[in-house]
């Protein structure tokens, strides 16, 4: 087994790695490690089951079924399946899943920990993921903005990345937008928090999943949202993950930010993913 840093400010890899290698306490331990000290891991090319994706998942916490029910596998209530490939006339998965950088689930009042994903097919030339460090990006904001946000609100909201449903058809656009704010309330969480490991500030703020922060006007509102985009788009800050087959990521959902990049034409890609909460003794 061989581990190295991915980037200065995120990032740990594993190679040399099976699953079986995985599951004995010396290795699981160094990943988990590795995963509160340094927010992602990457493991290449490890080949895994379902199941066996669920049996590790429940190992780091407890797997939770996604939000998205129609795009869960079949079997496994707990993987949602991204995938832009088609079987049987019929989508293998949900396409195109976030590509905007974000932090999963911050719409929701208490979002899941971690998130596993796993490369069913993946092209190793496209479809490439992006991580940057939350720490780091509070890190790089200028004291002023700094002090400025220090116990301040985000309000969190799904309604700018809805996905149009059956249920939107006929409706107006106000009236939509009026659906989804009943159907997913904004949510509050503090725009700075301290990682629980590792006592650093991080920043837990992104346009794509916020509304607002609480206190500031729309032209502040603008400028922070602004900013965020302009550290995250830094690629000296960022790790890009160019996948290769059966590669096994997992990274922390609130220090974490990421994104998809996107695929051309005719190009297919499947990865399964598990979102899990902290176990209760964690």
């Amino acid at each position: 087994m061989e581990m190295r840093q991915l980037t200065p400010y995120i990032g740990v890899e594993f190679t040399g790695v099976t699953f079986d290698d995985v599951r004995r306490p010396e290795v699981f331990d160094a990943v988990v490690d590795a995963l509160h000290q340094r927010d992602l891991v990457v493991v290449r090319n490890v080949n895994m089951t379902p199941e066996q994706q669920i049996e590790l998942a429940s190992r780091i916490g407890s797997p939770v079924p996604f939000v998205l029910k129609d795009w869960r596998h079949p079997s496994f209530d707990e993987i949602l399946v991204s995938s832009n490939e088609w079987k049987n006339n019929k989508p293998l998965g949900v396409p195109r899943v976030g590509n905007f950088w974000h932090q999963d689930s911050s719409f929701s009042e208490r979002p899941s920990e971690y998130t596993m994903l796993h490369g069913v097919n993946v092209p190793q030339d496209y479809g490439h993921t992006l991580f940057a460090s939350a720490c780091d990006v509070y890190d790089r904001l200028p004291e002023t903005w700094q002090a400025k946000l220090e116990g301040r609100i985000g309000l969190h909201t799904l309604s700018k990345q809805q996905r149009i449903a059956e249920e939107h058809v006929g409706l107006s656009i106000a009236e939509m937008r009026a659906l989804v704010a009943q159907q997913h309330p904004a949510v509050e969480h503090p725009v700075v928090r301290r990682d629980a490991f590792t006592g650093r500030p991080y920043l837990y703020a992104a346009r794509e999943y916020m509304d607002s922060v609480a206190g500031l006007d729309a032209n502040d509102n603008e400028a922070f949202f602004d900013l965020v985009e302009t550290l995250l788009q830094d690629p000296a800050h960022v790790y890009t993950h160019r996948w290769t087959p059966r590669d096994l990521l997992v990274w922390k959902t609130s220090t974490t930010y990421h994104m998809a990049t996107d695929l051309p034409p005719g190009i297919s890609r499947t990865v399964h993913r598990v979102s899990i909460a902290a176990s209760a003794a964690a």
